[in-house]
């Protein structure tokens, strides 16, 4: 497939590190759409280095701007990266080697991740993938506050090839990100009428980290891979923690 009929979608907020990582990685795409939700560092300025078309657009949630973005772009096939997912050459040449038009309607995609500078091949990770290139008429996110997925009309595909990621390059971020997650995370459970956050927030939190450090084989990425696993059980116990809060102070006991 000629690389200059696929539309790539790259959203951002305040994302300094990692835009020219992302935006170097997507050179010779049709068309590059960044929409940025009126970053307040240098994102921009450094996208401005790059051909790309930059938009603004106020934040509701990743699938709500990521739908708003699929209306804003010329061509029939999309590719959407976060700014901290970086192009492999291989998932590259996986792109330019498709029949046109392709046999499936889209196409899921793995990820290798880093974490605090370090290569994360366990924890559940591995199996890590997401559906981020499709045709835009026959897919769009489904209507969610955190771990949105595209809810695709038609045959599904998966390459080869895989993004890099690097979703928490320090600490700081990442009890950033976490903050921002769960209280998304929260909300959603409330609104689509989740019961007993308090149960939950007992008894959630420690399987999770057994889990993620024992079955899935978190301890084999030593210190890394056990701050991971310790914190995504906190995620876990703060998002029910805010589910509780929400529910009383919104009259949705829960």
């Amino acid at each position: 497939m000629n690389l200059d009929r696929i539309s790539v979608i790259v959203t951002t907020w305040n994302e300094e590190r990692n835009i020219g990582r992302c935006l170097d990685s997507l050179q010779g795409f049709g068309e590059i759409v960044l929409v940025d939700s009126y970053s307040t560092d240098r994102t921009l300025e450094i996208a401005g280095r790059y051909a790309a078309r930059v938009l603004s657009h106020a934040y509701e949630s990743a699938a709500a701007q990521k739908n708003w973005a699929l209306g804003q772009v010329r061509h029939d096939w999309v590719l959407i990266l976060d700014a901290d997912e970086v192009m492999t050459p291989e998932l590259r040449r996986e792109l330019q080697a498709l029949t046109e038009p392709p046999a499936c309607a889209g196409y899921w995609i793995r990820r290798d991740s880093e974490y605090l500078g370090h290569a994360i091949r366990h924890c559940g990770w591995q199996r890590d993938r997401v559906l981020r290139f499709f045709q835009r008429d026959r897919g769009a996110y489904e209507s969610k506050q955190v771990h949105e997925e595209v809810v695709l009309q038609g045959p599904e595909g998966e390459f080869a090839g895989r993004l890099r990621h690097y979703p928490y390059p320090d600490l700081e971020q990442h009890f950033q990100k976490i903050d921002a997650y769960t209280t998304r995370g929260a909300r959603d459970f409330v609104q689509r009428g989740g019961r007993f956050p308090l149960l939950r927030m007992l008894v959630h939190p420690p399987f999770r980290f057994l889990r993620m450090y024992v079955l899935q084989g978190g301890f084999l990425d030593g210190a890394p891979g056990f701050v991971l696993c310790l914190l995504s059980a906190h995620s876990v116990r703060l998002k029910y923690a805010k589910a509780w809060e929400y529910g009383r102070r919104n009259g949705r006991p829960v």
